[in-house]
């Protein structure tokens, strides 16, 4: 295996990142994390074939998203079976090479809990799985929640090893717990706070040793639901077991959710308890301090075509749909990087086309509420 590229996102490549683009990019399109300047629309990675031929359209336009200003990519292991990461080791090791980028520049976060096949699913999947994570004991029966999702520490520190290897990065800026709803489908909440608390301590210990920077939550319901409901998440609750386990310095700092024109519950629904007021996600996240990925920025494209006129009315100067989309999720306050699919360098041009446009001002945000 060829050496991992040594480094991590750093305040001061970042900076030196953002500051290529100035006059060209309005400074309001890069945002701060724990340091860190990171661009308001981000690089999704998790649609696609599972062949050669999405591996090279993701690497064009990982590519081009650089140059244009785009300095997050997001993945996880199990996406497209792990050649998802693998396409963006090649990217960033071409672009490392080329001098078009340091890796002090470029934020990449990457997720584990869902058990990732091996770039194609095997003939008998089960075999398949006894031999790879049961044999080798880095999974025990029990440990696996709705047959596909585990976060024990042993099988964490082993995703992190994948992540490294596949992306071919010595540190991982942002490393997620995927979705840890799922576990709440198999255990009792007791039961689930003990097992959220063993994956943070692992992750305070990953970042000990370097593996990564950061780390936090990528969900899917979680932090929508209701407070009742059985798979609620409460951010606050999530910030006081990493407190536990890493005390006031830990490294619990950005959670990731989805959040768009069809999906906007992390700004409009008061679920999230936070010193026994309830408030929405995005206010929660900004007590407690910690940055807000959007992930389906565009609803998985659905949202790229045929928005109603009045969203048209209230964001002109737009070319397409998508950046009218893209641009309500970045301006949304408390949202930090807009993530979308980009599979292609054709999006990643489109979507590109928002970040020249600063965020709406509130007291134009606001309109798209009083419209409704």
């Amino acid at each position: 295996m060829a050496p991992l590229i040594p480094g991590s996102a750093t305040a001061e490549g970042t900076t030196r990142y953002a500051d290529r683009f100035a006059g060209r990019l309005p400074a309001e399109h890069f945002r701060g994390l724990d340091g860190l300047r990171c661009s308001t629309v981000g690089v999704g990675t998790y649609l696609g074939r599972e062949d050669a031929a999405t591996d090279v359209l993701y690497q064009d336009a990982i590519a081009r998203a650089l140059e244009l200003g785009l300095n997050v990519i997001d993945t996880a292991v199990n996406y497209r079976h792990q050649r998802s990461e693998r396409s963006i080791r090649t990217a960033l090791e071409t672009a490392i090479r080329r001098g078009a980028i340091g890796r002090d520049e470029v934020v990449v976060a990457t997720k584990g809990g869902y058990i990732p096949f091996d770039g194609a699913v095997p003939r008998d999947a089960r075999a398949w799985f006894t031999a790879m994570y049961l044999e080798t004991g880095i999974v025990a029966p029990g440990d696996v929640a709705g047959g596909s999702h585990c976060m024990t520490p042993r099988y964490l520190r082993d995703q992190i090893e994948r992540s490294r290897a596949n992306l071919g990065l010595e540190t991982l800026d942002v490393y997620y717990v995927h979705n840890p709803e799922a576990q709440l489908e198999a255990v009792e909440r007791p039961e689930f706070l003990a097992r959220i608390r063993a994956a943070f301590e692992t992750l305070e210990a990953a970042v000990g040793g370097g593996k990564i920077a950061r780390y936090g939550t990528a969900t899917w319901n979680g932090y929508r639901e209701d407070p009742r409901a059985p798979g609620h998440l409460s951010l606050e609750e999530l910030a006081g077991a990493a407190r536990d386990v890493g005390g006031p310095d830990h490294h619990f700092q950005v959670i990731q959710l989805p959040y768009n024109l069809a999906m906007p519950e992390a700004f409009t629904r008061a679920n999230q308890p936070v010193k026994g007021e309830l408030v929405s996600l995005l206010e929660a996240a900004r007590r407690l301090g910690i940055y807000v990925m959007a992930s389906a920025s565009i609803h998985q494209g659905q949202l790229a075509r045929n928005l109603p006129p009045t969203v048209a009315e209230l964001l002109p100067g737009f070319a397409t749909d998508a950046q009218r989309a893209l641009q309500f999720v970045r301006s949304t306050p408390g949202i930090g990087t807009a993530l979308v699919g980009m599979k292609s360098v054709g999006h990643v041009e489109d979507n590109a086309g928002v970040a020249p446009t600063a965020p709406l001002p509130w007291a134009e945000f606001q309109r798209f509420f009083s419209a409704a």
